[in-house]
């Protein structure tokens, strides 16, 4: 089992930035930043392989999001800047132990609680 605990969500003006953190109990394959907005399906936003810390991002947030990982402190980072109204929404740390496909959400056993972010124009 791996418990994810997620914090650093809030409430923020466009153009404005947050950093959202996720402690690990456990050893993990790949983790990831998923979101999700009332109305709307769940996506994945940003996955990082532990082993080698390599990103991968959704095309909505390249350029503006940057995931990271503190292997001594097991913790996953989202550093979200020039956030838009559109990045509102329920953001979720996931973890996986098996390769696969970094954003279907299936492929991941483990997830937090949730944080809220909220963005006004």
């Amino acid at each position: 089992q791996v418990q994810l605990v997620e914090s650093g969500g809030g409430s923020v003006q466009a153009g404005g930035s947050l950093r959202l953190s996720c402690a690990a109990s456990g050893p993990t394959y790949k983790m990831a930043w998923f979101r999700q907005a009332p109305g709307k399906e769940r996506e994945g936003v940003a996955a990082i392989y532990t082993a080698t810390s390599r990103p991968v991002y959704a095309d909505s947030v390249k350029g503006r999001f940057t995931i990271s990982r503190d292997n001594a402190k097991n913790t996953l980072y989202l550093q979200m800047s020039r956030l838009e109204p559109e990045d509102t929404a329920m953001y979720y740390c996931a973890a996986s132990r098996r390769p696969g496909n970094v954003f279907s959400s299936s492929d991941y056993n483990y997830w937090g609680q949730g944080t809220q972010v909220t963005v006004s124009s």
